[in-house]
């Protein structure tokens, strides 16, 4: 299932993801650098949610408080467990 993703406080604006079941695929980023950002969603292809999240939660970047790792471990985990309370 496709995943939009709102990020907040990063340079990029949205992630766009597939989820099957707690694998994650198709990342990509709207803004951003890009070719960091697709080397990122190149990386975590077909990883599951938990090894995103081990990964990239807590990222930072310059002074900002998160990163668009960061955001995209966020925006994972929060798609997968909206998908198991539904």
């Amino acid at each position: 299932m496709q995943h939009t993703y709102k990020t907040n406080g990063t340079c990029s604006s949205a992630i766009q993801f597939d989820l099957n079941g707690d694998k994650v695929t198709n990342v990509r980023f709207f803004g951003g650098c890009p070719g960091n950002l697709t080397a990122i969603a190149r990386l975590v292809n077909g990883k599951s949610v938990d090894e995103i999240e081990s990964q990239l939660k807590g990222i930072t970047c310059g002074g900002k408080p998160t990163s668009c790792s960061d955001q995209l471990a966020r925006a994972v985990r929060q798609a997968y467990g909206s998908r198991s309370q539904s």
